[in-house]
């Protein structure tokens, strides 16, 4: 019959946090294991004569993390062999323990019975230093796992285990694809342990030149202040599949193509736009407007090789001009109809023109694409000469103007 094993949480740190149950747990102890011994509580239990065999060895022989947490489980679950084992992690078990979920499903498939005795988690310390309700919203993430998981800054947000300077500069970099640089965030370290807590509020740039980051230390990001505008749909995803297309390891397709190469593909979207459109049909317009926001998200990945641009300024420019000639919704301007607002619309971009420098005189029809289908820029032509007066009911009004 399979031996047991009991999992303990140690705490945040300090011995009074350690539960009575789990600090019995670990003195009866057939076997003790801990996955690290880089925790404060470590130096209390060799006081009190605690026998144990630490893991840490097993991080400087492995080629990542998943392979440590693997061996490590591996290890555990094969003692319970021979006897009753113990294996202890800082915090709470379930809490960025990557290591418990793999001993669970291990010793399930042994026939071995887990139990779990747990000790107040680093997080219960945390929300006391930082004086915030985690009820009010708040998203914990690993730092190792940033590149999985995208913070929310209509929420606060929670980064831990930012082990060195080196893991705190990926945070950063990461952090500010989301927030201004000087955005204020909060760091804190061994909270809850008594002559080591420390906190700081600096702001988001500064984060990985703080000496004293170690594999105690979080990171706690504010929300935005109120009003600060946040996509419930980002591009993100789209944005990482396209560069994943266009990566090492991508599409060879997908590599090879150039703005120039791409020109009729945005034309073909565009028409199949249209197409569905007209056929009333939502779902395929749906799925050709997708086609078309994809060509927009390919040039900006192309921008962005050549250091350029990318889809952030794309989009800001677009926000920032739909804002500048929309006075009327955005500002202090009152219209009355259409004409007005096509008046005012045409007025403000010959200003911008101007402040761009564009003072010498231009065609009026300088905007319209040289590459439009014959009979649509017939059209468009003959639209904007009606908007400076050359648009008649009558021929006989037309000789009389010539």
């Amino acid at each position: 019959m399979p031996n047991s094993l009991t999992i303990v949480g140690l705490g945040p740190g300090s011995f009074g946090a350690l539960s009575l149950e789990g600090y019995r747990a670990l003195q009866k102890a057939d076997k003790l294991f801990l996955r690290t011994e880089r925790h404060p509580l470590v130096k209390d239990l060799k006081d009190r004569g605690i026998k144990y065999f630490s893991f840490d060895y097993i991080y400087d022989s492995s080629l990542n993390f998943d392979q440590v947490y693997a061996n490590i489980a591996q290890q555990v679950v094969d003692a319970c062999e021979d006897c009753n084992v113990v294996y202890a992690v800082p915090g709470h078990p379930w809490v960025g323990e990557s290591t418990v979920g793999l001993i669970v499903e291990l010793a399930a498939a042994k026939g071995i019975t887990v139990q779990f005795t747990s000790s107040v988690s680093f997080l219960d310390d945390l929300f006391t230093v930082l004086q915030i309700d985690p009820c009010a919203g708040i998203k914990i993430i690993d730092a190792l796992q940033l590149s999985k998981h995208d913070p929310s800054p209509d929420t606060a947000n929670l980064i831990m285990q930012v082990y060195n300077r080196l893991v705190a500069g990926d945070v950063k970099l990461k952090l500010m694809e989301f927030y201004p640089e000087d955005f204020p965030i909060q760091i804190v370290r061994a909270a809850g342990v008594k002559g080591e807590e420390r906190k700081e509020t600096i702001p988001l740039y500064e984060l990985d030149r703080l000496d004293w980051i170690d594999h105690l230390t979080t990171v706690f990001i504010p929300p935005y202040p109120e009003g600060r505008k946040v996509f419930k749909y980002p591009l993100d995803p789209l944005v990482d599949v396209m560069s994943q297309l266009r990566g090492e390891n991508g599409c060879p397709w997908d590599k090879e193509q150039t703005h120039q190469s791409l020109i009729p593909y945005i034309l073909e979207e565009a028409y199949e736009v249209i197409e569905a459109i007209e056929e009333g049909d939502t779902e395929h317009l749906v799925e050709e407007l997708g086609d078309l926001l994809l060509q927009v998200i390919f040039h900006a990945q192309l921008g962005w090789e050549d250091k350029k641009f990318d889809i952030n300024d794309v989009i800001d420019i677009i926000v920032q001009k739909m804002i500048r000639r929309h006075p009327h919704v955005f500002g202090q301007v009152n219209v009355d109809n259409t004409e007005q607002v096509l008046k005012n619309w045409n007025a403000i971009k010959e200003k911008e023109q101007k402040q761009k420098g564009q003072n010498k005189p231009v065609s009026y029809l300088k905007d319209l694409p040289k590459q439009m289908p014959a009979l649509m820029r017939a059209y468009k032509i003959q639209a904007k000469a009606a908007e400076v007066g050359f648009d008649w009911e009558e021929i006989e009004q037309v000789w009389a103007k010539v």
